[in-house]
C-alpha cells in the first residue's frame, strides 16, 4: 500500500512508547495530540513497534566539535569519540561497571609516563603500577595536551588562532625536548607578544597554566612569556604525572579553603622528599601534613594533603592575586537515566549549595533515556564534584570527565547527538498485507537515509503527556498574564505523590508557605517561585516577581516552547499547501550554515526562481517566530500572521520587559537529514516471514544508530521511519 507524499499520519496509541497507526483522528481531537495532521516526507509503509520499553533502549550522546582537527578529519573523529563514549551506555546505574573506555579530556589512572616513580627507588609507592621506559615518557601529558587542544577555542579568542597554534606546537616540542632526555627543562622561550589589557594578560596566565602545567607564563614589559615549568618537571620524578598536573592546576587556580591530597604513600622516605620539595618550593604559600586513608588495595597507607597558609590570604585581593569562588568553573560529563535535564541540575545544585543558573549545557535530553551531555558548573571545584558521585548514583544519574574550564560551556561547541536505539515488538501496520516485515524496514531505511525528514520539535519539547503543556504557559508568559502562568504551571498531574500533592493544595489554597513545606528539596524552580509567591503574593505582581524569582533560561525555556509548536504548525501548513516544491515567497538560505542564526542570509524567492526551479525543499526555512525575523511573502506569512492573532499575540509582542524576555526569532529548515545511519534486526527469519498480523505480540527488535544535527530529534527521525506517532 504506497503513500501521498506529504500525508498526514494516522495517530498511535498515545502512552508515550508504542507506535502502531491502528486508527486515524481528525486534526484536534485526542488528548493534545503531539502531531495531528503533520507530514511525511518518504511513500513508504512503515510498520509497528514499541519505543522506549526501557531507558536502555534509547541512549542518547552529545558530540562535541574538537576544535584542534583539520576540518576534513572531524567527521570521522566526531563519530569515533562518540562511539567511544557510548561504550559506557550499558552499564546499569543500580551496578556500576569499570567502562571499556576512559572518558575523553582526562589522563588514564594508573601508569603514567615519565612522572611515575620508580618501584626499585620507591617499591612501596602505593598507586605506582608499573615503571614507564623512556619511549612512553608523558603519556599522560600527551592526554592533558589532547585536553588543551580541546579547548582551542579559548585560546584562540585571547590570541587569535595563528599565535594559538603556535603555542600549541610550541608545548609540543618542548614536551618531545624533554622526552628525549633534555637536561636543562627551562630550554626555549615562546612570546605570546604584548598583550595591553590586564584582565587579558591575567585570563590567558590561567588559560595557559591550566591547559599546560608544565608551562609558565611571565610578563616583561607587558609582552608575555611562556616556557617550560622546572618545579613541575622535578615534581614528575617524585610523583605521577597526573598528580604532578593536578597539583600544579590546584596551586594556580588558588581557590580558598581548598585543598589538595596526593595518592596514598606508604613509603616514609619518598614522602619525606615530597614534603620537602614542596616546602622548599612553595613554603610561604603552602603547607602539607600526612594523614592515614585507605589504599587502592583498603589497606591503611599515608598520604600528603597540600592547602594554603591563612595568612596568604589577603583581605583585599587585586586583579591579578586569588582567583575568587565566582570565577571557577568545573566541566564534567552528566549520564542520567529516567531524568529530566532541568530535575537533574535541581538535584546537583541543591548538593553543591549553587544555584540551577549556575549550570550551563547545551541541550534538553530526554528523560526516559540514558543520555550523555557536556555540563560547566560555576562556583564548584572539581574535588567538590567527585565527593558528591556516590550520593547522584542513587538518584539515576553518574559525572564522568570531571576537570577544570575557564568559561560556561556554548552551543556552538555542539555539533549534534548520536543516537543508540532499540525499537521492540516489531510488526506490520494493520493496513498493511504484507508479510515481508523485514523488506519494510530496508525500504523504511532507505528512503528516510536519501530523502530526510520533516524537521520537527519532538513531543519532549512540550511535556508529552502533561495535563498542561509547557507551550501553554509559554503563550500565558507572552500575554503578560502572570497569574494564570502560576496557575498552569502549578496545575498537577493525576498521580499521588508529593510533588502533585503539594501542587494541588497550592492550587486549592493559595497557601505558598504550606505548599512551600511540601515540597521535597529538588523542585529548585517550585520552590523559588513559592517562595516569592509568599513573599509578594499571588497576584499579578507577585506573581511577576516570582517567575523573576526562577533563572532566565528557564523562564524562556517555556516561550520557547510554545514558538516550536508555532513552528511545528507553519512547517505543516507549509507542506500540506506547497508541498516539495519552492514556490514564490518562500524563505531560503542562500550560503550553507552549520548552525541557523539572524546572522545568516536569508532570501525570499522571486518568481523567476521559482519558474526556474533555482532552489530545493532542503533549502526553504521557516520563521521560530519573534520580533526580528522576517515572514514568507505568500500564503505562509500570511497563516503566521492569522495564528498569532488566534492567541492574541502580535509580532511586535516578542518582548517582555518586565520578566526581561526578548525573543528575536531565528530560521530552522523544514527538512533535516540523518547522518551515519546503521542497524540491525535482532530474531529469527521466520519470526519475521510469518509476522503478518499486527495484533500478535513479535520478538523481533531493531537497533538503529545515528546522529542528527543539533535541535533535532530522534523520535521525529523514528516517526518517519516507522509511519507511527509517540
Amino acid at each position: 500500500m504506497s503513500r501521498p507524499l506529504w500525508s498526514a499520519p494516522c495517530l498511535a496509541r498515545l502512552g508515550g512508547t508504542t507506535g502502531c497507526a491502528g486508527f486515524c483522528l481528525a486534526a484536534g481531537e485526542g488528548r493534545r495530540a503531539m502531531l495531528p495532521s503533520f507530514s511525511y516526507v518518504t511513500e513508504h509503509v512503515g510498520f509497528c513497534g514499541t519505543v522506549k520499553k526501557s531507558p536502555s533502549d534509547f541512549v542518547v550522546t552529545e558530540i562535541e566539535v574538537p576544535q584542534h582537527l583539520p576540518k576534513d578529519t572531524r567527521a570521522n573523529s566526531l563519530h569515533r569519540s562518540s562511539e567511544a563514549v557510548l561504550e559506557q551506555s550499558s552499564l546499569c546505574l543500580q551496578q556500576p561497571k569499570k567502562p571499556r573506555t576512559q572518558p575523553p579530556g582526562r589522563p588514564a589512572d594508573g601508569c603514567s609516563g615519565a612522572g611515575v616513580p620508580s618501584p626499585e627507588r620507591y617499591p612501596s609507592r602505593a598507586g605506582s603500577k608499573c615503571a614507564a621506559s623512556p619511549s612512553e615518557t608523558y603519556r599522560a601529558g600527551d592526554a592533558e595536551l589532547q585536553s588543551g587542544l580541546e579547548e582551542a577555542s579559548v585560546f584562540d579568542s585571547l590570541l587569535g588562532k595563528p599565535k594559538s597554534e603556535l603555542l600549541h606546537k610550541f608545548a609540543c616540542e618542548l614536551k618531545d625536548m624533554w622526552d628525549s632526555g633534555s637536561t636543562d627543562p627551562s630550554t626555549g622561550e615562546f612570546s605570546l607578544g604584548p598583550v595591553l589589557d590586564k584582565k587579558n594578560r591575567a585570563d590567558l596566565h590561567s588559560a595557559v597554566r591550566q591547559k599546560f602545567p608544565f608551562l609558565v607564563t611571565v610578563t616583561k614589559d607587558n609582552e608575555m612569556i611562556v616556557k617550560g615549568n622546572a618545579d613541575y618537571r622535578e615534581l614528575c620524578q617524585l610523583v605521577t604525572e597526573k598528580e604532578a598536573s593536578d597539583f600544579f592546576k590546584f596551586l594556580d587556580a588558588k581557590v580558598e579553603n581548598s585543598m589538595f591530597s596526593f595518592e596514598p604513600d606508604g613509603n616514609k622516605e619518598h614522602r619525606k622528599v615530597v614534603h620537602h620539595f614542596i616546602n622548599r618550593r612553595f613554603g610561604r604559600l603552602l603547607e602539607t601534613k600526612s594523614f592515614t586513608v585507605t589504599d587502592v588495595n583498603d589497606q591503611p597507607s599515608v598520604s600528603i594533603t597540600v592547602r594554603f597558609r591563612e595568612r596568604s590570604w589577603p583581605r583585599k585581593r587585586s586583579d591579578g592575586g586569588f582567583q575568587k569562588n565566582q570565577d571557577l568553573y568545573t566541566a564534567f560529563t552528566l549520564q542520567k537515566e529516567n531524568l529530566e535535564t532541568l530535575e537533574a541540575i535541581g538535584f546537583l545544585a541543591t548538593e553543591l549549595g549553587v544555584l540551577p543558573s549556575d549550570f550551563s549545557y547545551t541541550g534538553i535530553k530526554d528523560k526516559k533515556a540514558i543520555t550523555y551531555q557536556p555540563m560547566v558548573v560555576k562556583k564548584v571545584a572539581p574535588e567538590r564534584l567527585k565527593e558528591i558521585g556516590s550520593k547522584m548514583e542513587k538518584k539515576g544519574m553518574r559525572i564522568h570527565n570531571i576537570h577544570s574550564a575557564f568559561q560556561h560551556l556554548r552551543l556552538g561547541q555542539l555539533k549534534g547527538n548520536h543516537f543508540d536505539i532499540v525499537v521492540r515488538d516489531l510488526k506490520h501496520h494493520c493496513h498493511d498485507s504484507s508479510a515481508d516485515l523485514k523488506e519494510r524496514i530496508s525500504e523504511a531505511m532507505e528512503n528516510v537515509e536519501t530523502k530526510g525528514f520533516v524537521n520537527y520539535y519532538g513531543p519532549q519539547r512540550f511535556g508529552q503527556g502533561q495535563n498542561v503543556q509547557t507551550d501553554q504557559i509559554g503563550m500565558a508568559l507572552l500575554n503578560e498574564k502572570m497569574v494564570k502562568a502560576v496557575k498552569l504551571f502549578f496545575t498537577p498531574e493525576d498521580a499521588d505523590d508529593p510533588v502533585n500533592n503539594a501542587k494541588r493544595y497550592f492550587l486549592q489554597t493559595e497557601d505558598a508557605k504550606g505548599a512551600l513545606m511540601m515540597l521535597p528539596e529538588f523542585k529548585v524552580r517550585e520552590k523559588m517561585l513559592l517562595r516569592a509567591l509568599n513573599r509578594y503574593g499571588v497576584n499579578h505582581e507577585g506573581c511577576t516577581k516570582g517567575w523573576l524569582s526562577i533563572p532566565h533560561s528557564m523562564r524562556i525555556f517555556y516561550v520557547h516552547a510554545y514558538c516550536s509548536k508555532i513552528w511545528n504548525e507553519a512547517a505543516s501548513y507549509r507542506l500540506k499547501v506547497y508541498g516539495s516544491k519552492v514556490v514564490e515567497g518562500d524563505l531560503v538560505l542562500e550560503e550553507s550554515a552549520e548552525d541557523i542564526s539572524l546572522t545568516d542570509k536569508v532570501h525570499v524567492v522571486t518568481a523567476s526562481e521559482e519558474s526556474d526551479n533555482k532552489y530545493s525543499i532542503n533549502q526553504v526555512v521557516l520563521p521560530m517566530v519573534g520580533h526580528s525575523i522576517k515572514y514568507p511573502s505568500n500564503k505562509v506569512g500570511q497563516w503566521y500572521h492569522e495564528r498569532l492573532s488566534k492567541d492574541e499575540l502580535q509580532m511586535c509582542k516578542f518582548r517582555v520587559s518586565s520578566l526581561q524576555l526578548n525573543i528575536p526569532g531565528c530560521y530552522r529548515p523544514i527538512l533535516k537529514n540523518v547522518q551515519n545511519l546503521s542497524y540491525f534486526l535482532e530474531g529469527s527469519d521466520k519470526e519475521i516471514e510469518t509476522e503478518d498480523n499486527c495484533l500478535n505480540e513479535s520478538k523481533i527488535s531493531l537497533h538503529v544508530s545515528f546522529d542528527l544535527d543539533p535541535s533535532c530529534y530522534a523520535t521525529v527521525c523514528l516517526r518517519e521511519i516507522m509511519k507511527c506517532d509517540f
